[in-house]
């Protein structure tokens, strides 16, 4: 029997009330890291984080097939490299087994990247919401098939998925009671074959089942909780205990108009990129063991002190004030535009950070609006994906007007 002490999950902000669409700068591994971190509770005084032993990840959608993508996530995490980190290959039924056999101390985290975006990260351990496996039925139901070179197979047939794979899938199972919930299958089909009263899931992915593990936790829900995809199913009996259940789901907002350029991209350094992967994507500065002036990245020589006697490396909050704002206008390659850029007061640090704005249309942050430094996509470059850190705000702004006023004309507070 498997405990959870802590199941997170996080939706983009684009899209409607029916289905949410990533940001151009969000992929797997920055929905990832956005619900593993909330799931660890970094920024609490009593972060889980030094009893993770092993980070699991499940998707389909992962942004590499080949070229490490458990770096960056450790990274983002803000975990040691040393941790074990796993990849499974996979949707709903899958995730679901994974955190039913999970170890303590292991974070499951499932995500979905393409059609009804989202992830959920759930954290195993002693006590907690109890699950037990019950039964499971693996058959071969090809209607969606993705091969080795990326094209796409699709057998739409929605009555031969509901009666050969969903109701023949249930039959199988030979369960003594309707489940409670159902991941994997949405609207009038996951109403069908549950009870009154189950949880509606924003996805049907990997995500999928811990999105209902979190919505039967506040409903104080046990029973059969079962995840479907094409004709496999898992099911697993939902129990009792305590588990905290932390969400990141803001309301949706239209998706605000950008323009791509098309002057070509801006080849990788990869020397560069090595050099600058674990000061920008685990956010530490080098705090000098003379002194104690911390640097953002770390140098060999003290900025206050002049001293070369060395550094320690201190985590930094990932919370934020806004100092200062501007939009920019002008088309970069390879980059949307028009976006925002400020510089935040990491919290009370007097270390400053340059960042683009995430989760907000341009022109909409301003001085003093407070937020949380978030895992984004910088760039794809050759191929390697580069990841960085965005401010995303607190509130939900109002575009400036662009007609008389123009957006800080004067940078109050300081120069960018």
């Amino acid at each position: 029997m498997t405990g959870l002490q802590t199941i997170a999950t996080q939706l983009p902000v684009w899209g409607d009330d029916r289905q949410r669409s990533l940001g151009a700068d969000e992929d797997a591994i920055t929905l990832a890291v956005g619900a593993g971190y909330a799931a660890l509770d970094r920024d609490g005084a009593d972060s889980a984080a030094a009893t993770v032993e092993h980070v699991l990840l499940v998707t389909r959608d992962l942004p590499q097939l080949e070229g490490n993508s458990t770096a960056p996530l450790l990274a983002g995490l803000g975990l040691p490299d040393t941790v074990r980190a796993s990849l499974v290959l996979g949707g709903a039924p899958q995730a679901l087994d994974a955190v039913t056999h999970a170890a303590a101390g292991t974070l499951v985290i499932g995500v979905d990247a393409t059609g009804a975006p989202g992830a959920a990260a759930a954290l195993v351990g002693d006590g907690g919401l109890a699950l037990r496996p019950l039964a499971r039925s693996d058959r071969s139901l090809p209607l969606h098939v993705r091969d080795a070179q990326g094209r796409v197979s699709e057998y739409n047939d929605a009555r031969l998925t509901r009666e050969r794979g969903l109701i023949a899938g249930l039959a199988r199972l030979g369960l003594d009671a309707k489940p409670i919930a159902i991941a994997g299958v949405r609207g009038k089909d996951a109403a069908a074959v549950t009870v009154g009263g189950a949880p509606t899931l924003p996805t049907d992915g990997a995500s999928a089942p811990l999105f209902a593990l979190a919505a039967l936790a506040e409903q104080g829900s046990s029973g059969p909780l079962v995840a479907f995809e094409e004709a496999t199913l898992v099911a697993v009996e939902v129990g009792t205990g305590a588990v905290t259940v932390r969400r990141d789901e803001p309301a949706p907002r239209p998706a605000p108009q950008q323009r791509l350029s098309s002057e070509g991209t801006i080849a990788i350094s990869l020397p560069a990129y090595e050099r600058a992967f674990e000061a920008k994507l685990r956010l530490e500065a080098g705090k000098c063991t003379q002194c104690g002036e911390l640097a953002l990245p770390p140098r060999t020589r003290c900025l206050r002190c002049g001293s070369e006697e060395g550094h320690t490396l201190v985590p930094l909050p990932r919370r934020g004030t806004v100092y200062t704002a501007v939009t920019v206008r002008v088309p970069v390659p390879g980059v949307l535009t028009p976006y925002s850029l400020v510089i935040v007061d990491l919290g009370d640090t007097e270390v400053r950070l340059i960042a683009k704005v995430t989760g907000a249309e341009p022109a909409s942050v301003a001085i003093d609006d407070t937020g949380d430094l978030v895992l984004r996509r910088v760039a794809v470059r050759n191929g390697v994906t580069d990841y960085g850190y965005a401010f995303r705000p607190d509130r939900a702004p109002t575009p400036a007007s662009d007609t008389k006023t123009p957006v800080n004309t004067a940078l109050s507070g300081g120069q960018a």
